[in-house]
């Protein structure tokens, strides 16, 4: 059965939109399964097209003033929030996102692509002090060239927005794949923004594939940077490819993170704030809460709350219906969430609400005398589903808060926030809030994490320079100076 979103302005793209020369790839929504539309898929000789071509577009637009890069971006902006309802009705349909998760991340996008404006008009450089009479010495910021992006299914809008706007703010070229489940929502909408807002011919290439299209980016000659968002295993390879070339990488990837809920805490609010960083959007987000570390003194309590809150959740196809949550995004995945929950259980931890399933959707699930060993405990779930342990001391606490060789992001429920300000200088963690939950993010913080969450690398604000550009030296002399050769 075919049912296609009802669009307007991106229809006449979509309808001559090629970003391959291979075998037809399907998309399909998986709330319904039903087909939403095909395109050819991209092949490796497609990426070095691309990437060619995207080579040789970008000195000619890092050479453009930056008031024209910025105007280009300001267009892509307007285009962009006044289209967000048709693009979020994409997302919602190819990523199983509710309206809320879908808003959000319209919103952020188009923040995204505004921040990524004002780039262009930032100091990039330094006057140097030397040590040479009679020389000028100076320090700036030069495009890296070539950016590849390889962005994931779960924010498809967000996280390619977040390296391509300030990446063509900085004067890069990019080759952005998009995962093959999301086609449109992370990729054929940003090719239509872009050129409608005027962005030249070549600086934009999409291409649409599995991890052999992945792998041709990584390793094309013409690409200088290589971002990533996606598994730390994926992630993993991508570093081990990009290394052996001696390219500069960035890796965005996976997290188990600690929502840590102290014995003094208002237990409403941080059940409220557990629910939604574990089940928003079925858990499907590299920063969902992963453990829920709750003092021994009031672990029932906040059980008891947490799981008031998944029971009144509701199911369903958020497209359709009203719902706080739809489908986990394919079989594969449903299977290994319920594999976690149920190997999790029979090795000791207690299901307390949840573990089951029908169809796709994965009914919100609370697991109670979580051990350190359980895979509930260890492994990334990706699905709705909150683990509690329990612990007596705060070193206690923060000892199992850095248990993981993840390190993306914390949170910490406490009424005094002196004290959770202490714990939070303890936590190995990219991101830490206190009194708030793991999901937060904005434009322009620099988002990134430690450990095996990523290599160091960060997006937003200014450390999209870091990202971005790479240091050039540069010193002038009126006069040449003499040599004893």
């Amino acid at each position: 059965m075919v049912a296609p979103v009802s669009t307007t302005w991106l229809d006449p793209f979509l309808e001559g939109w090629r970003p391959g020369t291979g075998d037809p790839l399907e998309d399909r929504e998986p709330a319904t399964d039903l087909h939403l539309l095909t395109i050819p898929a991209s092949t490796p000789d497609d990426v070095a097209r691309a990437a060619a071509a995207a080579a040789a577009a970008q000195p000619a637009w890092a050479e453009t003033s930056y008031q024209e890069r910025a105007r280009i971006l300001r267009r892509a902006a307007d285009i962009y929030d006044a289209h967000r309802e048709e693009f979020g009705a994409w997302t919602m349909r190819e990523t199983g996102a509710v309206h809320s998760k879908m808003h959000h991340e319209q919103n952020f996008a188009y923040q995204e692509v505004l921040n990524a404006a004002t780039l262009p008009s930032q100091p990039y450089g330094s006057l140097m002090p030397t040590a040479q009479k009679g020389r000028l010495s100076m320090v700036r910021r030069v495009p890296v060239g070539v950016v590849g992006a390889i962005t994931p299914w779960n924010s498809p809008t967000v996280l390619g927005m977040r390296v391509v706007a300030p990446a063509l703010a900085l004067g890069n070229a990019v080759v952005l794949k998009p995962d093959p489940q999301t086609p449109v929502a992370g990729g054929a909408i940003f090719a239509a923004v872009f050129a409608e807002a005027g962005l030249p011919d070549g600086l934009l290439q999409i291409v649409v594939g599995g991890a052999d299209v992945g792998e041709a980016i990584v390793t094309d000659p013409n690409v200088s940077l290589v971002a990533f968002t996606g598994s730390t295993a994926a992630g993993r390879r991508v570093g081990q490819l990009a290394g052996g070339l001696l390219k500069k990488v960035s890796l965005e990837l996976g997290g188990n993170n600690a929502f840590v809920v102290l014995e003094d805490a208002d237990l409403e609010a941080a059940a409220s704030a557990g629910a939604f960083s574990s089940f928003q959007f079925q858990g499907q987000v590299c920063f969902a809460a992963g453990r829920h570390i709750v003092h021994r003194r009031v672990a029932g309590a906040y059980v008891d709350a947490l799981t008031a809150k998944a029971k009144r959740l509701r199911l369903g196809d958020p497209y359709r219906e009203d719902v706080q949550l739809g489908p986990i995004v394919n079989a594969k995945q449903l299977a290994r969430v319920d594999g976690i929950v149920q190997r999790s259980v029979a090795g000791g931890a207690r299901l307390v609400e949840g573990g089951t399933y029908e169809g796709l959707f994965y009914r919100p699930t609370v697991l109670a005398d979580v051990t350190t060993d359980s895979p509930a405990w260890t492994d990334e779930i990706f699905g709705p589903v909150a683990p509690v342990t329990t612990f007596e001391t705060d070193d206690e606490a923060i000892a199992l808060a850095n248990a993981s060789e993840y390190g993306l992001v914390a949170a910490i429920y406490t009424r005094s926030t002196s004290r959770g300000l202490a714990l939070a200088n303890r936590i190995k963690a990219g991101m830490i809030h206190v009194n708030d939950g793991t999901l937060n993010d904005e434009a322009i913080i620099p988002f990134g994490g430690m450990g095996a969450s990523g290599n160091g690398s960060r997006f937003g604000g200014e450390a999209n320079f870091d990202t971005f550009t790479e240091w050039q030296w540069v010193t002038v002399r009126d006069e040449p100076p003499s040599f004893p050769f």
